[in-house]
């Protein structure tokens, strides 16, 4: 005779009862004991059990997503990896078998620079795969994440880069407000030009009236790129606006930094109406926060010059470049 866990006895093979004659049922597999309590698990319930738990533990993957980063990592001998593209054929088959799991995945880029930096200040070997892990885990997960739904990295990547560099701009531009803040004369600027920067978003949306409106900001900053931010909007007939709460938060974000710190920015509007040619206009942020309307030929010279050789470049077809529309103070 063989013992159960709760101490009884049952038959040890076979499913025969004392007078000899088979039993069918003492084969069943029985969920409760017969006081009502259930049964323990089995080893091969735990398992089952623990996948599916597994499967409703959120991963994240930190994607090396240039040659150049990969290139980089490839310095230490914990890095298994020889070639991008083997590389990038197996982080794809890995998302892909967390998908089949039913695993939540996001994908965030790896910085070797910011994961260098992050063993350094945690005192970390960064020659080690669990360094790696804690890297992704307390850094890369807190970033720019795009949810992996099964496309293909080449689709997602462009997306993820985007993201990551909307939120480099936003913190540069959230950090350029907060040394706006002046508290020797009570004031605090960094508000004070968010809240300029919501009024002028209003009124160039009300200014350029129904259609669908693409807007750049740009403002200098330091190192060689610019702050730059972009809003789509798009206003009906009836007056309703729809617009990204995101995009619209950055984009008032590097204005107001442009106007926190007095720096010579600049806005550009290219509308789009049914059966219309689109027609682009633009302003120079200057004399403490005011948008001026640039003129018919500035806003030509301005969208037909090569801004890194400074060479004229022919103007884009079907395009009508306008003078800004004057905005009310």
């Amino acid at each position: 005779m063989a013992h159960t866990s709760d101490g009884r006895e049952r038959p040890a093979s076979g499913g025969r009862t004392r007078g000899g004659k088979h039993n069918p049922a003492a084969k069943r597999p029985r969920t409760k004991q017969r006081d009502g309590r259930k049964r323990p698990l089995t080893e091969r319930r735990m398992v089952s059990a623990r996948r599916r738990l597994r499967s409703e533990v959120p991963s994240t993957v930190a994607v090396l997503a240039g040659a150049d980063d990969f290139a980089a990592m490839r310095g230490y001998a914990s890095f298994a990896f020889d070639d991008h593209a083997t590389y990038m054929r197996q982080m794809e088959g890995l998302l892909r078998e967390f998908a089949a799991r039913g695993t939540h995945t996001s994908v965030a880029l790896f910085d070797p620079a910011g994961y260098e930096e992050f063993c350094t200040e945690s005192r970390l070997d960064p020659d080690s795969p669990a360094s790696r892990t804690r890297y992704t885990a307390e850094v890369a997960a807190a970033g720019a994440k795009v949810t992996y739904e099964g496309q293909p990295l080449a689709r997602l990547l462009p997306r993820l880069v985007a993201e990551a560099e909307q939120q480099a701009t936003w913190e540069h531009a959230s950090a350029l407000l907060t040394r706006g803040d002046c508290d020797s004369c009570g004031e605090d600027i960094g508000r004070a030009a968010f809240a300029r920067a919501t009024a002028l978003l209003r009124r160039i949306i009300e200014a350029a009236g129904p259609g669908t409106h693409h807007l750049v900001c740009s403002v200098p900053a330091e190192g060689p790129a610019p702050l730059v931010a972009a809003l789509h909007t798009e206003t009906r007939d009836d007056g309703l606006l729809h617009l990204g709460e995101a995009a619209a938060l950055l984009f008032c974000t590097v204005l107001a930094a442009g106007i926190a710190t007095d720096r010579p920015g600049g806005v550009v509007l290219r509308s789009t109406l049914p059966g219309r040619r689109d027609t682009v206009r633009g302003w120079n942020l200057k004399d403490g926060g005011r948008l001026h309307p640039l003129t018919e030929a500035e806003v030509f010279a301005a969208y037909c010059t090569d801004t890194r050789t400074g060479e004229p470049v022919p103007p884009e077809p079907g395009v009508d470049y306008r003078a800004g529309l004057p905005l009310d103070d």
